[in-house]
């Protein structure tokens, strides 16, 4: 299970690791760190550093409850570190996490080689057709209405069901587009209750009927601190269980804020040969 980054053709057999550079200020956890270039040039050479196969880079904050801005801010946001990030790390595989067809464009256009759709082409009707056109890998993830009101649409009749349903009907449209590389992402704490975050994880196995590589987002999340009764920043432990859990039912790529421990979890499953 191969997909093609500007020409460099990357297993997906054994799992990735891609790290995560928000450049917002208001995300849950890492809002706000990342907004100078040393900052960022030392976290990325950091993550790349510690085994990550893919950066992914965010600018428009997803939290729930998070706050609108213009497609010109979300612009001036991660265009100049796209091109930086390309300039100093020439071989680097850079996801851009949008779901504005003009941001995929033009940080394509500057090198970047993967489009992360946090809305699956449902807020902006022209981003599948864009992505067709740069011939590039589309992560497809599932969410219900915006980040602003997501968490006030969490329900479901089964939510592993619906979500199935959800992406077949989308990789059905993609493939007609010409989208050759999709990948899959359940969108855990995505216009979902702890609950669902969990029966999703616990049936994760049940996704592969749709013969996709699986990406899995989870890192220090809610779905983790709320149930431990801790903040973002005591999740590493708790996030690093449930990508063990991921990684035991073949999520092909761990998307995260900690790289080091992550590539752990996939050495650790890997040397149990399963």
């Amino acid at each position: 299970m191969t997909i093609n980054c500007q020409g460099q053709l990357i297993d997906l057999s054994s799992p990735k690791i891609m790290g995560i550079l928000n450049l917002t200020p208001d995300s849950f956890y890492d809002g706000g760190k990342y907004k100078d270039e040393a900052s960022i040039l030392q976290q990325v050479e950091k993550m790349l550093g510690d085994g990550a196969s893919f950066i992914d880079v965010g600018a428009y904050s997803s939290r729930p409850g998070a706050s609108y801005i213009d497609e010109e801010t979300e612009l001036q946001r991660i265009l100049p570190v796209t091109e930086l990030l390309i300039k100093k790390f020439p071989e680097i595989i850079l996801s851009i996490d949008t779901f504005r067809s003009g941001i995929a464009r033009k940080c394509i256009e500057a090198g970047a080689s993967i489009v992360n759709d946090i809305s699956a082409g449902n807020l902006d009707t022209a981003m599948m057709q864009a992505v067709a056109e740069l011939q590039v890998p589309y992560i497809m993830m599932h969410m219900k209405g915006t980040p602003e009101n997501m968490q006030d649409l969490a329900q479901y009749d089964d939510v592993v069901k619906d979500l199935l349903f959800y992406f077949s009907e989308k990789i059905a449209h993609a493939r007609e587009l010409g989208i050759n590389d999709l990948i899959i992402d359940p969108g855990f704490g995505f216009g979902k209750t702890l609950e669902h975050n969990y029966e999703i994880l616990s049936k994760l196995e049940l996704f592969h009927i749709l013969e996709l590589p699986l990406l899995v987002g989870v890192s220090r999340k809610s779905m983790i601190y709320k149930l431990l009764e801790i903040g973002p920043e005591e999740a590493l432990n708790g996030t690093s269980s449930l990508h063990t859990v991921a990684l035991l039912k073949k999520a092909a790529i761990l998307r995260v804020h900690d790289v080091k421990e992550a590539v752990e979890c996939v050495r650790l499953v890997d040397a149990l040969g399963l």
